[in-house]
């Protein structure tokens, strides 16, 4: 997929994301953010932050740059940051493949169920290990293609109809491994069955 065609799809989905998506997708990123250990005066960033989720999940006493690339995701964030009074939350719009912040300027990056949207998952995580400070923590909330031949060909075959809806359904886990150098400390799963990984990696510059 194409910056448009995800723009595209997301914008519709911004008004029904959390009737479809929150139960699923919330408690998977709570899992990741609890890995963390988020301490007083860290600098996190959200890349793919959507409708804002996650945003009740961060302390007051840290800051937090979120980012996505839909705008109309983004308006549903923001008025939950006006709502709930997330003054310790930014919002920009901002492509995940191009992130306008500096070297080294984050403690940890959270990445929820972005690796399946972007169109070049190695080009953003090369971005985000570039932004997070050295031995700084990146967590990756994703579904990735299974090891089970039976299961890897319902994901291939379903593929087509999966590009439709806004994501890849066949995403390697070799791929943040090896092609983006990620250091991967653990794996983890909500339960035994879960279709979405938790990956908790250390930055090595």
């Amino acid at each position: 997929m194409d910056r448009q065609e995800i723009r595209k799809i997301y914008s519709r989905y911004a008004a029904v994301y959390d009737v479809i998506f929150a139960k699923w997708f919330f408690p998977r990123i709570k899992l990741g953010l609890e890995k963390i250990g988020i301490k007083a005066g860290d600098r996190i960033i959200e890349v793919g932050v959507g409708t804002g989720l996650s945003l009740s999940l961060y302390p007051p006493s840290c800051k937090v740059m979120a980012i996505d690339i839909t705008r109309e995701m983004l308006k549903k964030a923001k008025q939950k940051k006006e709502k709930y009074g997330f003054d310790h939350v930014s919002l920009f719009e901002m492509d995940a493949e191009t992130i306008g912040f500096a070297d080294d300027s984050f403690d940890h990056a959270v990445l929820p169920f972005v690796v399946s949207v972007v169109s070049n998952p190695v080009k953003m995580m090369s971005e985000v290990k570039r932004i997070t400070k050295n031995n700084g923590t990146i967590i990756v909330v994703n579904h990735f293609s299974s090891g089970n031949a039976i299961l890897a060909g319902l994901e291939k075959l379903f593929s087509p109809l999966f590009l439709q809806l806004g994501w890849k359904a066949a995403v390697p886990l070799e791929l943040l491994a090896n092609h983006c150098g990620l250091h991967i400390e653990e794996i983890s799963k909500k339960h035994k069955f879960d279709l979405w990984s938790v990956l908790y990696a250390t930055n090595k510059k």
